[in-house]
């Protein structure tokens, strides 16, 4: 491989992501920065097929996914895209979100999150799927899905209690906490923190560390510190089918709703609403409303 970069892999046209080759690495780079970088189906399309194109070019010896722009590694799905989503048509966007996992951590080369600004919901968990997370000094991390929504199913339930711990990983999801980069680093969601204008030159440092080691012990290293981690891939299918019940409901587009419209959800409706329905069935039970129609009471 030579010091000369190269455009995306020969005969991929990309829209929404941009790829080069150079000094034996694969740059990924999530181009919507006026959407945060968040994804659709096309990005991910993208992804994995940007990823796997590795596979057929063994001198590059590691891959780097970051964002465009300076605000945003990337803010996870795209809710112009989730909102389209449903129990029928849902399948389509989780097999894509499982689909790049899957591909990230199959790669037989190290993948780097190189993580500037947001990084929020599906964002973060496209960084959980990476083997090694460097970030910049305003960089926040955070999973979102309580506050409009989603369910954040696809990696961060798996991964975050082995890393930050029950506890933490709870609050992380349950009360949308965010850390910054500071307390990512602290807690181990990430491993280094650098000065945002010198992101690039330190993640370029750990390539060429990469790229002084032995292929063949990254590969079957790697291999090796997934095995664990990979038996969980049952709970990822379970993820995947309670994500295809949240798809389409009323709180899930009632937060993402308010999300573009910059206001507070309102999901008390949600709960008042289960309430008088609960509270319809335990009065119909308690007048044998569940006694077929004819049906006489006994004496």
């Amino acid at each position: 491989m030579t010091s000369t970069a190269q455009s995306q892999p020969a005969s991929r046209n990309y829209r929404d992501i941009l790829v080069k080759v150079e000094d034996g690495a694969m740059w990924v780079t999530i181009n919507r920065p006026r959407y945060r970088n968040a994804f659709r189906e096309q990005t991910l399309d993208e992804m994995i097929d940007a990823f796997r194109s590795t596979r057929e070019d063994p001198s590059i010896a590691c891959a780097i996914v970051t964002g465009a722009g300076n605000e945003a590694f990337s803010a996870g799905g795209d809710f112009h895209a989730m909102m389209r989503l449903n129990r029928t048509n849902g399948h389509m966007w989780n097999d894509r979100m499982l689909g790049l996992a899957m591909a990230i951590r199959g790669l037989p080369i190290p993948v780097i999150a190189m993580v500037n600004g947001w990084c929020m919901g599906g964002g973060n968990e496209l960084a959980l799927w990476c083997d090694l997370v460097i970030a910049s000094e305003d960089a926040v991390f955070g999973q979102t899905g309580a506050k409009v929504g989603a369910c954040p199913t696809v990696g961060a339930t798996q991964y975050l209690p082995r890393i930050l711990g029950e506890r933490l990983a709870r609050e992380m999801i349950f009360l949308a906490r965010r850390f910054n980069a500071q307390e990512a680093l602290q807690y181990g969601l990430i491993n280094r923190v650098v000065p945002k204008a010198t992101l690039l030159a330190a993640t370029k440092e750990w390539v060429e560390t990469i790229k002084g080691h032995s292929p063949q012990t990254l590969r079957y290293t790697k291999k090796s510190l997934n095995h664990e981690s990979d038996e969980l891939y049952a709970s990822w299918q379970h993820g995947m089918e309670l994500l295809s019940v949240v798809w389409g409901s009323d709180e899930s587009l009632e937060g993402m709703q308010a999300f573009l419209n910059g206001r507070k959800p309102d999901f008390t409706k949600f709960r008042d609403r289960n309430k008088n329905e609960l509270d319809r069935y335990l009065t119909g039970l308690a007048n044998d409303e569940n006694q077929a129609p004819g049906a006489g009471r006994k004496a």
